[in-house]
């Protein structure tokens, strides 16, 4: 373990270029660079990590934010390399595909569970083990939500490491069968690899596109209508959650299966 954490306190600076003593004791996650340009520009603090392969910043309330990239396997590196700061709380600002009615555009989701398509997270648990976020960090998230006077959906998200599956009809045909309301590509891996550092962990989705029907299929055009209609409050809300979570929610313990 000593081993390993010496890694880790190695390479969460070379990844994101932020000094270990930066990193908050809570954590905001997301996809985007533009996610932290906009944070650092609110709270006048500097963007690390222009140059490597993550980017972060910290405000003077101690939140960090890190864009770690897309896919299963760069969240679980993100959520190994925070076990050595031990934050927490974590939270992922990430969009996703509506595949329920109620899933529509603009809605935000917060996942009751992930089914573990994505391969990654086995490596960490075996496959029945059911990937879950920590419910006290979603019930405060959910209470920031409706106090900016939006709705949001819960349900199961399926994460998958396909980026191109939306015209293999008999990948189609298994998501309509397992019911799920979202899909993405990184959820069920933050939550098993959170879980397996024993860190609390929770997303809030943004559905940014409905992938099973042809014409919703994202595309640039409509990924940016996305972006600058309802990025902005995805932010905030994130912020607002994990800003006030240490002093006004409910503690927050790791669940031991």
């Amino acid at each position: 373990m000593s081993e390993r954490l010496r890694i880790v306190k190695n390479w969460l600076p070379r990844y994101t270029g932020m000094p270990l003593g930066k990193f908050g004791d809570y954590v905001l996650l997301t996809n985007f660079y533009y996610y932290v340009r906009d944070f650092a520009d609110r709270f006048h603090c500097d963007i690390y990590g222009e140059d490597r392969p993550m980017q972060a910043a910290t405000n003077n309330n101690g939140l960090t934010i890190i864009n770690f990239g897309i896919g299963s396997a760069n969240a679980a590196t993100i959520m190994d390399l925070l076990s050595a700061r031990k934050p927490s709380g974590v939270l992922f600002l990430g969009k996703c595909g509506g595949l329920k009615k109620s899933a529509e555009i603009g809605k935000f989701i917060l996942p009751i569970a992930a089914i573990r398509g994505e391969g990654t997270s086995n490596d960490y648990f075996p496959p029945e083990v059911p990937a879950l976020p920590s419910f006290k960090l979603h019930k405060f998230v959910s209470e920031k939500i409706v106090e900016h006077g939006h709705e949001y959906r819960t349900g199961v998200v399926y994460t998958t490491n396909r980026r191109l599956w939306e015209h293999d009809l008999q990948f189609v045909d298994r998501l309509k069968r397992v019911t799920c309301i979202a899909i993405d590509m990184e959820t069920a891996t933050i939550f098993i690899v959170g879980h397996h550092n024993e860190i609390a962990r929770g997303a809030l989705l943004l559905v940014s596109d409905i992938p099973m029907t042809p014409e919703g299929i994202k595309t640039e055009v409509s990924d940016l209508l996305v972006t600058e209609k309802w990025s902005r409050i995805h932010l905030q809300i994130g912020i607002e959650a994990m800003t006030e979570i240490g002093e006004k929610g409910e503690k927050i313990k790791h669940f031991r299966y």
